[in-house]
């Protein structure tokens, strides 16, 4: 979705539990492929979806550093979880691309542009914490000088259908890095999950098209304050808190605090983090040869901070010890991110809470330096 299209003051209306059903097949006729939450070797990821059914209706996840697992809820919730180990990047930003190939032939090497090819994705699903990590990827990938036309052009014909949280995690801190939980911008409809159906917020002309084509109603004043009190619900449940003041200064200004090797002592370096961190986006390039040597494909995929070799340049490790790494990966994502970008490169959706296998929590890091100073 184009943001400058979407209207001050999207409208509303009510779609029914049946009339959901239909969504599918209408995105399908705008020839979309949907991609939304279904579940997968124990938990909700973000996936290929077809109709109403891959949808993991009546589960939800349980979530703590260093722990995620799927429970049944008691009712029959489309949208009743929180965010899980996949983000929309893979999608827009994929793990691995050929950029290139090499061919050698009688004449020489022969080199070719590959053509990448642009799915028409509609993201289902999307939270008020990824809307933000879309828009923060965006910054990055599309609008400083070295536009990457790969993801621009997945972005650019994105649909984008956001759906309100209803609820959170323990690990769950968007309020302090004010991203959610409700979802303001960045999005084609918004949906909000009552017993019965949504309440729909149509914010750009795609998303009229889309929900012109469903019988809709009116949403009436029940239906909104259901809406209303649904989505508190959530802000009501996050209960973790981040303070973000001066921020950037205070790490800068800490970077031989021993709070840095005390977490090193913990980190296992596995690269975790990152992998499920919507915001991250580091890559490398290699040549990738066939078995014959006549075949070259020039390969991107994804990289990690947290790798050895990540650093490496000029014929040695710029950082040699997860001391450093992990100082890196937080200095950039909370400090000097936000020279580079004008942002942080946080969300607060807590995957990297959560999904660390040992439990570490970049708040409490921080706030153990915080605490120091005082």
């Amino acid at each position: 979705m184009n943001e400058a299209m979407q209207t001050a003051s999207p409208r509303s209306c009510f779609l029914s539990i049946d009339q959901f059903a239909n969504l599918f097949e209408v995105l399908h006729a705008l020839d979309y492929e949907v991609i939304g939450p279904t579940l997968d070797q124990e938990a909700i990821v973000y996936d290929r979806v077809t109709s109403v059914e891959d949808l993991p209706r009546g589960w939800t996840d349980i979530q703590e550093p260093g722990k995620y697992r799927l429970e049944q809820r008691d009712d029959d919730a489309l949208f009743g979880y929180v965010v899980g180990p996949h983000s929309w990047k893979q999608n827009l930003f994929p793990p691995v691309s050929t950029l290139s190939t090499a061919d050698r032939t009688d004449e020489g090497w022969q080199f070719t542009e590959v053509e990448q090819e642009l799915p028409k994705y509609a993201f289902l699903g999307v939270r008020a914490c990824e809307l933000a990590a879309l828009k923060i990827q965006d910054r990055v990938f599309m609008e400083g000088p070295y536009v990457d036309p790969n993801y621009q052009g997945r972005r650019l014909q994105a649909l984008v259908i956001a759906v309100n949280c209803t609820q959170a995690a323990s690990t769950c801190f968007c309020t302090s890095m004010n991203t959610g939980p409700r979802c303001t911008a960045g999005y084609d409809l918004a949906l909000t999950e009552l017993p019965d159906g949504f309440v729909v917020e149509v914010a750009t002309p795609l998303g009229e098209t889309v929900i012109d084509a469903l019988e809709t109603q009116i949403a009436t004043d029940e239906n909104q304050r259901q809406a209303e009190a649904a989505r508190q619900q959530a802000v009501d449940q996050i209960t973790r808190e981040f303070d973000t003041t001066d921020i950037r200064d205070l790490l800068l200004t800490n970077l031989e605090h021993p709070q840095w090797n005390d977490v090193a002592e913990r980190c296992l370096s596995c690269t975790n983090c990152t992998m499920v961190c919507p915001t991250c986006f580091c890559s490398s390039v290699e040549e990738v040869s066939d078995l014959t040597g006549d075949h070259v494909e020039r390969q991107r995929q994804w990289d990690s901070c947290f790798n050895v070799d990540f650093s490496y340049m000029n014929g040695g490790l710029v950082r040699n010890s997860i001391r450093n790494r992990y100082r890196q990966w937080m200095t950039h994502k909370l400090a000097t991110w936000i020279d580079q970008f004008g942002t942080s490169g946080c969300v607060g959706c807590g995957r990297c809470i959560t999904w660390c296998p040992v439990g570490i929590d970049l708040t409490d890091e921080v706030a153990a330096i915080r605490e120091s100073q005082t």
